[in-house]
């Protein structure tokens, strides 16, 4: 993998006490002024980000296996994203599209009405996350289709607002305490290879099951799935379980919504995780690797459904952001000039090629994902999930200067989302402490 060019040395450097004085004073005035719902999971606080690298405050380089979850593909501090971002706000920071618009609003709809699958006749809308993507493009699909009931799936995450928490499988921390949620959510069985040993047909003859017996499509205004599912554990559905799904969508009435906020824009190879079995979803919702950093989410659908709620019926006072287009419009030239998508393939076959060790392993149960999307599932003994194993390795690594995540609703799988334009030498160092932290902390848990 051919590297780039890089401001900041691509390379891990922790001191021996992490955190050190600046982070530590740093975090004295979080837990002062910050409310203790949000923790951060890296000691240092960060002060320069690029490439594959977060510097602290103290000096320290950790190597980012997280991309800020998926947000960072171009890099933390990416040259041409910082000159649009500069050039954008120097004439003018904010007006609101509803009120006053702007071209790089349109432009930006124009790209991803050109980039999203399929052909048609498409249009976009706007907005800040991804939660806020996903209330909308419920709120569209049930304009469009006069009716109410959303179906999503096992395992599912889609955002912490009230409609997208009852729409999340996971209850802590996304739902508990913060009920009542949202009504007319129902919950259908995900494809799980590793866990159910079904076909993709037949997953998917399951959950339209559970769908037609619980819900009926009469009822249905839209089915939402991740293709490849995010916080739920990085689970990759079994062949032809979207496109049974998606197609059973298209005879019933259904508006088939693809939550692509997090594995969108080259994160699995592909521009969109739903090109690699040529699902052409209705709608689309997109944010997190869309804007090198820059709060912006967005919904692209056929031009009929997006067109079926009445002007004034959707939008947002900072929806599309002129700064945040400027950057998003900087950033996909980004990924295409650099080919990125070549970028993210060459990324899936070095982690795999420094995992293939991980086969011996009893403690690993699967190895999955594509691209720069990419997870591994731990279990016990017994075959159950091991959370305090894959929490213990995270650990592990973190102090040893690699960022690394979890996930799962079972919380035993270690996802990795290192930006696109991370260094091949970077990303096997990462790696390799990452394998070396499995081996020590499953030795550790034996003697235990």
């Amino acid at each position: 993998m051919e590297d780039l060019s890089y401001r900041i040395p691509q390379s891990r450097t922790v001191a021996e006490q992490v955190p050190g004085p600046k982070s530590k004073a740093l975090d004295e005035r979080r837990q002062a002024a910050v409310a203790r719902a949000l923790a951060p999971g890296l000691p240092g606080y960060v002060v320069d980000a690029d490439g594959g690298i977060l510097a602290d405050a103290d000096g320290n380089r950790f190597i980012d296996l997280a991309s800020g979850i998926a947000v960072t593909t171009v890099g933390g501090s990416n040259a041409a994203v910082a000159k649009a971002v500069g050039a954008a706000a120097a004439r003018f920071t904010h007006t609101c599209f509803m009120v006053s618009p702007y071209e790089t609003y349109v432009a930006m709809a124009e790209r991803l009405n050109a980039l999203t699958p399929g052909d048609h006749d498409k249009k976009s809308a706007l907005f800040n996350s991804g939660a806020e993507a996903v209330e909308n493009a419920v709120k569209v699909a049930r304009a469009y289709t006069g009716k109410g009931a959303v179906v999503v799936f096992d395992n599912a995450y889609h955002g912490r607002t009230n409609l997208t928490m009852a729409m999340t499988a996971k209850n802590r921390p996304y739902k508990s305490g913060f009920g009542p949620l949202a009504a007319d959510v129902y919950r259908a069985p995900m494809s799980y290879p590793l866990r159910d040993g079904l076909s993709g047909p037949e997953a998917a003859e399951r959950a339209i099951s559970v769908i037609e017996s619980q819900v009926g499509a009469e009822n249905l205004a839209c089915v939402v799935i991740e293709p490849i599912q995010g916080e739920g554990g990085f689970i990759v559905p079994a062949p032809g379980f979207l496109a049974a799904i998606s197609t059973w969508c298209r005879e019933n009435d259904v508006v088939f919504i693809a939550d692509e906020i997090q594995s969108g824009f080259l994160r699995t190879g592909d521009w969109f995780a739903s090109d690699a079995e040529g699902v052409i979803p209705d709608v689309i919702t997109t944010a997190k690797g869309i804007a090198g950093g820059m709060p912006l989410s967005a919904v692209t659908g056929r031009a009929e459904i997006m067109d079926a709620p009445g002007p004034g019926a959707l939008g947002g006072t900072y929806g599309g952001n002129p700064v945040a287009c400027a950057a998003a419009l900087a950033a996909i030239e980004v990924m295409e000039q650099a080919d990125l998508k070549t970028r993210a393939q060459e990324i899936e076959t070095i982690i795999r090629d420094e995992f293939a060790q991980l086969s011996a392993f009893p403690e690993v149960a699967e190895i999955r994902g594509r691209g720069a999307m990419m997870a591994i599932e731990l279990i016990d003994a017994t075959g159950r999930p091991n959370a305090a194993l894959t929490a213990a390795v995270a650990a592990r690594a973190k102090a040893e200067g690699v960022l690394l995540l979890t996930c799962g609703t079972d919380g035993n799988v270690i996802r990795l989302l290192p930006p696109l334009v991370i260094a091949e030498d970077t990303l096997r160092d990462g790696l390799q402490v990452l394998v070396a932290a499995l081996e020590r902390e499953t030795a550790h848990q034996k003697v235990g």
